[in-house]
């Protein structure tokens, strides 16, 4: 696979992890913290810098994962 082809594949693997963090833990959130607290922008800043790290860690972790099964060559 050329570096464009794993670029893109590691695009759709963090917007892929993205959606479902935030589709799975969103409502969570936002009960937790109340409708009052969640307006602050600290506090769903807090909420998407947690997203975005761990779909970061998804991605590293399934890009590490592909390559160990020899589907990716980089």
């Amino acid at each position: 696979m050329s570096k464009q082809w794993i670029i893109i594949l590691a695009a759709l693997i963090f917007l892929i992890a993205l959606f479902l963090f935030w589709k799975l833990t969103s409502a969570y959130a936002k009960k937790g913290y109340g409708s009052k607290m969640w307006k602050h922008w600290p506090t769903q800043l807090a909420y998407w810098q947690a997203a975005v790290l761990y779909s970061i860690g998804f991605t590293t972790m399934i890009l590490f994962i592909l390559k160990w099964a020899d589907v990716l060559t980089y």
